[in-house]
């Protein structure tokens, strides 16, 4: 393998785990969203509950 093909590889294996990054951050972003949707309904419902 030569110099070149060593920078390619690495170049690549970056690129892969900067993307990963970004989508594990994007997922736990998602999921604390979901989570404080439920909660914003579940108070929604009560309120409507309490007032209805």
């Amino acid at each position: 393998m030569s110099t070149e093909e060593k920078y390619v590889a690495a170049v690549y294996l970056i690129v892969f785990v900067v993307l990963l990054a970004y989508v594990l951050i994007i997922a736990l972003k998602l999921q604390r969203l979901e989570r404080e949707l439920a909660e914003l309904v579940e108070l929604a419902q009560h309120k409507a509950v309490a007032v209805g």
